[in-house]
């Protein structure tokens, strides 16, 4: 699983690598808009394009990128078939009971589909060629204007990157306690519903008490460190942006102007 595992930060000397985090941080904000209201075929080519270049210009594994994706599977088709079977209830197919699957439904469902991947694979890239302390300066710089109204912007940094540097070591230990359930016999294969949720039930509980563990061991070892909950000040390693910086930034807001002038 590790060769296919997103999310952990991998050293790099890239064009991606090599530009502000800050930047990495706004250009993404900036795509996941973009793909957002990206609403034709034009448009979702476009953000695919932005994707297959961003992969190749930060000089990442496809499967590193896209890994993700597969793992995320049912919760893909759930929300394929919530929209499909409930957006839309004129001109369904047929209607039973509550579900009413057209075809206006099946468009919107494939769509939000592939958004979510795009917001994925955006996030797959920021989060491997960005340090987690990047990350966590690079939000509370953006966040810091308001701290003129008394909201802890760096506490707030903290947390999510926390959050976000948290998923691929949960995604590991799920794993582990995935392959444990199965040498006891746990049928993940089985084509049943039932056998399926059943092998999966008892996965919940030690999930849940590793996040738990990890989170406790984490606060006591910042806590030995000497942090505490106090506003810092913004991230000032790298206040000037170079030429590249300033490249990916208005490429970055052309790409959402025009998805815009797609609609």
């Amino acid at each position: 699983m590790n060769h296919a595992l997103s999310g952990i930060y991998l050293p790099g000397n890239s064009f991606f690598h090599r530009l502000d985090a800050r930047v990495k941080l706004f250009s993404f904000l900036t795509l996941v808009i973009a793909a957002l209201i990206a609403n034709s075929w034009t448009g979702y080519l476009v953000m695919v394009a932005i994707c297959v270049l961003l992969v190749f210009t930060s000089r990442l594994g496809f499967s590193q990128v896209v890994g993700s994706l597969g793992r995320m599977k049912w919760f893909f088709i759930i929300i394929f078939l919530m929209n499909m079977l409930f957006y839309s209830p004129e001109n369904a197919w047929f209607s039973w009971w509550v579900f009413t699957p057209s075809y206006t439904g099946f468009l919107q469902a494939v769509s939000i589909v592939f958004r979510v991947c795009i917001i994925v694979i955006l996030g797959n890239i920021l989060t491997i060629s960005t340090p987690p302390i990047e990350t966590t300066r690079a939000i509370e710089a953006l966040l810091y204007p308001l701290s003129y109204l008394c909201i802890p912007t760096g506490q707030i940094a903290l947390i999510i990157s926390v959050a976000i540097q948290f998923i691929p070591t949960l995604t590991m230990e799920s794993e582990q306690i995935r392959k444990a359930q199965i040498a006891r016999g746990a049928r993940f294969d089985s084509k049943k519903l039932t056998e399926k949720a059943a092998a999966i039930g008892p996965m919940v509980v030690p999930i849940f008490v590793s996040a738990f563990r990890r989170a406790d061991e984490l606060a006591l070892a910042m806590e030995a460190r000497g942090y505490r909950c106090q506003q810092r000040k913004p991230f000032t390693k790298s206040t000037k942006l170079t030429s590249a910086d300033a490249l990916a930034l208005t490429i970055s807001l052309v790409i959402c102007i025009s998805q815009l002038s797609i609609l």
